[in-house]
């Protein structure tokens, strides 16, 4: 057998993700170089590895057993990796978080200038939704999670980043002149929810069910990007992270509408399991934002305090 750790790697994230597209994004590579890498592991074996069923794909029991081999020896690879810059004094290796969508606002500040400091330490970053956020960490998939609601039933460690405050939004061309409302003119508008799973509708829910507010929800809309662009076009009012909303208010694309009892406010916390060994690179960044993370907040996130 002649097979590759490039095709090792291949074999590794098709089995993982059970979608070439996806395997393909990524790794960084085209569909077609993927397929290609696949058939050629698949070759040196008589057994299969994985079936197609009516488009989808299924790793069979020899695949399974291959998928757990290629972890152990590209664990390996990546320690041999590891040992070489360790003992050049450098760091190496993943550092893998899993952050919620509107977390994306902020994440990248707080890494940057890490990242520029360890150019061998390959960054993972994943951004979905809550659920699936609490998900990744309860299974041990990443080093940390960026949050800005605590889980209830997982033990974990934490280290609190910046405010959260979430403000009732709505295009420009909706006139509300008075300072600030009371909480019945939210009855008036038709409101754009975000999916189940979402902190930000956890939030939302809470203070609507806390003070007895009968809302009107007009749809419901996956990922911040897509209330926004619906509050926008005019197609309702919604309450959003003050973060994800920036250019927006600068572009007067969108206004808050002042309401007694706004903004809801929060925390960002970086997560992790309390029990979790952290990795060297772990360790590293933890420090690293304990020292740095005052900083960043004043320069970074001044704007912020405006509001």
């Amino acid at each position: 057998m002649t097979y590759t750790l490039h095709q090792l790697k291949i074999f590794l994230k098709v089995a993982q993700t059970l979608n070439i597209t996806k395997a393909a994004e990524e790794l960084h590579l085209t569909q077609p170089a993927v397929s290609i890498q696949l058939k050629n592991f698949q070759d040196q074996f008589d057994i299969p590895l994985i079936e197609i069923i009516h488009k989808k794909i299924y790793v069979t029991d020899f695949g399974k057993e291959i998928v757990h081999a290629a972890e152990k020896i590209l664990a390996e690879v990546n320690d041999i990796n590891y040992k070489m810059h360790a003992y050049k004094g450098e760091l190496s290796g993943k550092l893998k978080l899993s952050v919620v969508s509107t977390g994306k606002y902020i994440a990248p500040y707080f890494l940057a200038d890490f990242m520029k400091q360890h150019q061998g330490i390959e960054l993972f970053l994943d951004v979905t939704n809550k659920a699936q956020v609490l998900r990744s960490l309860e299974n041990n998939e990443v080093d940390f999670s960026l949050v800005s609601v605590l889980p209830e039933n997982l033990l974990i460690e934490k280290e609190e980043l910046l405010q959260n405050k979430l403000f009732v939004v709505g295009n420009r061309e909706m006139k509300y002149v008075q300072k600030p409302y009371n909480k019945n003119v939210l009855e008036d508008m038709p409101f754009i929810n975000r999916e189940q799973g979402s902190g930000t509708r956890h939030v939302m829910e809470k203070f609507i069910k806390k003070n007895n507010l009968p809302v009107k929800m007009k749809m419901e809309l996956t990922g911040n990007e897509a209330v926004k662009q619906a509050v926008i076009a005019g197609l309702g009012n919604s309450i959003m992270p003050l973060i994800g909303i920036k250019n927006e208010l600068e572009n007067e694309q969108l206004q808050i509408i002042q309401v007694k009892g706004f903004p809801i406010k929060s925390k960002w916390y970086l997560i992790w399991l309390k029990e979790k060994k952290l990795t060297p690179i772990a360790q590293a960044f933890l420090k690293y934002l304990r020292k740095e993370k005052q900083t960043i907040i004043s320069e970074k996130f001044d704007w912020f305090e405006r509001y």
